[in-house]
């Protein structure tokens, strides 16, 4: 196994909250739990043998660490949040175990008030990534968490729900009614906030969402939303994920994602990729697409884990 790079973790690990500065631009990762995947089960196709012969991609437990929480972009002292993290939840259920729900205490460490975010922009609409768009009132109402925030959708993520269909790992139907009166709906390639537009890559989801962050010299990162779900998937965008509703359009969006994280000054972030969220994309003598991680500064460590 090579030496860790200073700045970065293990893919392994759960996510450390990580800063990057790009410029004028400030991005955090802020962290709202631990999973622990089963990888026979959200990766039904790929062997024991294989994970076997892949070390260090698995925690000492055999699962898939997957972090959750949200990107916190701060710029001209405005803040972005892209996604929402799970929210309170901790235990197994049938994909693996979680313990979750420090978002808000994570972005109070951070001295993000929840009131001073104007921007909440989801890459879809599952659990894992709307768990705090809304917190339960005592009376068994729901306010929004960010209160003076716009929560953005796009419109092709939207519309199934709209028509009052059903999706797989769909955020609660308490959130879905909710997002129904308070979401505004977006477009491919669209400028949500300073610097920021979206990148509509369906497949994952109806309407599955990255967006490219700019800085003012031309700098880049790309938020991947789940369209990788581990670092594998670059160098094998052919091979699903089990939530995923289209294999053919998540394959278009894989690549044309690895496309763009090819341009230059260039980097990626992948919630999901263990504590290796920020990091670049290699290309091996054959053409083949890999993960660099990129240094990143722990500003805290994990703030949940998962027991050994």
């Amino acid at each position: 196994m090579s030496e860790q790079a200073p700045g970065t973790g293990l893919l392994s690990g759960q996510s450390a909250v990580r800063t990057v500065d790009l410029d004028d631009v400030r991005l955090t990762y802020a962290v709202d739990g631990a999973m622990g995947l089963h990888p026979h089960v959200f990766f039904p196709h790929l062997t024991a043998q294989y994970w076997a012969g892949q070390p260090g991609t698995l925690t000492a437990r055999g699962q898939i660490a997957m972090s959750v929480g949200g990107l916190l972009v701060e710029r001209g002292g405005r803040k972005l949040l892209i996604d929402a993290g799970l929210g309170a939840q901790a235990g197994d259920n049938p994909l693996g175990t979680v313990n979750s729900g420090a978002l808000p205490d994570t972005l109070a460490a951070l001295g993000c008030d929840l009131a001073a975010i104007d921007t909440v922009a989801f890459t879809h609409l599952h659990g894992d990534h709307t768990g705090w768009a809304f917190t339960q009132d005592g009376d068994g109402g729901y306010r929004k968490t960010f209160p003076a925030a716009r929560y953005l959708v796009a419109e092709k993520e939207w519309a199934p729900y709209g028509r009052g269909e059903s999706l797989p790992a769909a955020a609660p139907a308490a959130v879905i009614e909710q997002l129904a009166a308070t979401r505004t709906l977006v477009d491919d390639g669209e400028e949500v906030f300073p610097g920021v537009r979206t990148v509509v890559t369906p497949g994952h989801s109806p309407g599955h969402t990255s967006y490219i962050i700019t800085s003012s010299t031309g700098r880049r990162l790309i938020a991947l939303g789940d369209a990788f779900h581990v670092p594998a998937q670059l160098t094998h965008p052919e091979w699903p994920s089990l939530p995923d509703i289209d294999a053919d359009a998540v394959l278009v969006a894989r690549h044309r994602l690895i496309e763009e994280l090819g341009q230059p000054d260039t980097v990626g972030f992948a919630c999901h990729f263990g504590d290796q969220a920020f990091g670049r994309v290699t290309q091996t003598g054959t053409g083949l697409a890999g993960w660099e991680p990129v240094p990143a500064a722990a500003v805290m460590p994990a703030p949940r884990q998962l027991e050994n």
